[in-house]
């Protein structure tokens, strides 16, 4: 009988444990994050002590995702403001005390470890919008637009004096998306392009050397081979030399040989072409095409504005974070510093990732609890 008993107690635990878990959004997230670790074992030296670190990390994001997940969509709406504030505030923090490495002014040192702002931001900007917009339903103008536009403004702006231009053209797009999703008109869009392409030459004046550089290397990399140019060269001769079918796990030469920088990061990808070829990257992209899909079905059933329009936001960063990735060591794109989701070496990209999935799972499972 006791056996009995401590079964059904087991038993109702696991219920509590997964009743908020979407377990098809779940499944191919931990597909991809399996991936993840065997391609960051290859691209770290098979070094034991960074899969460790990630694990670690790891452990933390699927204790985050769970918590939010299990906070409904309205309690996420009250947190938002105060979100909001506190990344601004911590960017802020960056700018004047923040940790340099490598150049960049990034991190807060919290003494047992060290925080990203920016990835934080990822979450809380739209959370931020989604909240004003609700707010505003029925009755939103273009002066709520123009208000959103400088909600976005004021962290993109810190994040690029970090200097993190790649993050905080995917902040502007976080937050594009929102606008997007809550009614902007194609008018105003095309106009708003218009605009940016006028502008071009004061944005060009902006940005550092080395950010022009990477740009005209993207539009023609044999001008600098061997300095801005080096990083999507040999990207691509990586990618090139896995063929159909790859050089195996372990096997690839230009992880290994060192000719691929910042391979465990932002360059994972071509580890992982290099190694499992053209059929290992197709089988990437579908699991990611898969899982931008089931995203997109809980934002379709949403019951509220709020909860529409931040999986939406989720949704979209999901599919513009990989394909920006995988663009720029492709050769397609410029090089940004953008990780690939669930995959590249980095503690607060995987915490704030499944933050976004516990969102997602928050809205799927609580879509009938709510009110529309």
């Amino acid at each position: 009988m006791a056996g009995i008993r401590i079964g059904d107690a087991l038993a109702r635990l696991w219920e509590v444990v997964v009743r908020r878990v979407d377990r098809p959004l779940f499944a191919i997230a931990m597909a991809i994050v399996g991936v993840g670790f065997v391609t960051l074992f290859s691209a770290a030296d098979q070094s034991v002590a960074r899969l460790t670190n990630q694990a670690v990390s790891l452990g933390i994001a699927l204790a985050a995702m769970w918590l939010i997940a299990n906070v409904p969509p309205q309690t996420l709406s009250r947190i938002a403001l105060p979100l909001y504030l506190a990344g601004v505030v911590m960017l802020v923090g960056v700018a004047l005390f923040g940790v340099v490495v490598n150049g960049s002014r990034r991190w807060l040192d919290l003494g047992v470890v060290r925080f990203q702002p920016s990835e934080l931001m990822k979450i809380a900007l739209p959370l931020m919008l989604a909240w004003y917009f609700q707010k505003r339903e029925g009755r939103i103008g273009w002066a709520d637009f123009v208000l959103a536009a400088l909600l976005i403004a004021v962290p993109a702006w810190l994040v690029k004096r970090q200097p993190d231009l790649g993050t905080g053209l995917l902040l502007t797009a976080s937050g594009f998306y929102v606008l997007f999703l809550a009614g902007l008109s194609w008018k105003v869009i095309v106009g708003l392009a218009a605009v940016g392409a006028a502008a071009g030459p004061l944005m060009w004046a902006q940005l550092h050397d080395y950010q022009r550089q990477r740009i005209l290397t993207f539009i023609d990399p044999s001008t600098d081979p061997l300095g801005a140019g080096y990083h999507t060269t040999q990207a691509s001769i990586a990618i090139g030399s896995g063929g159909v079918v790859g050089k195996g796990w372990l096997n690839g030469t230009q992880a290994h040989l060192d000719f691929l920088p910042e391979k465990h990061t932002d360059f994972i990808f071509a580890v992982f072409g290099e190694e499992f070829g053209l059929i290992g990257n197709v089988l990437l992209v579908i699991l990611y095409l898969v899982l931008i899909a089931r995203a997109m079905m809980i934002a379709s059933n949403a019951s509220t504005l709020f909860a529409r329009l931040i999986a939406g936001a989720v949704t979209l960063m999901l599919f513009t974070y990989a394909f920006v990735n995988m663009g720029m060591v492709s050769g397609i794109l410029p090089v940004v510093g953008v990780p690939l989701p669930f995959v590249s070496y980095g503690g607060t990209a995987m915490v704030s990732l499944f933050i976004g999935i516990g969102i997602l799972m928050s809205v799927q499972a609580h879509r009938k609890l709510v009110t529309s």
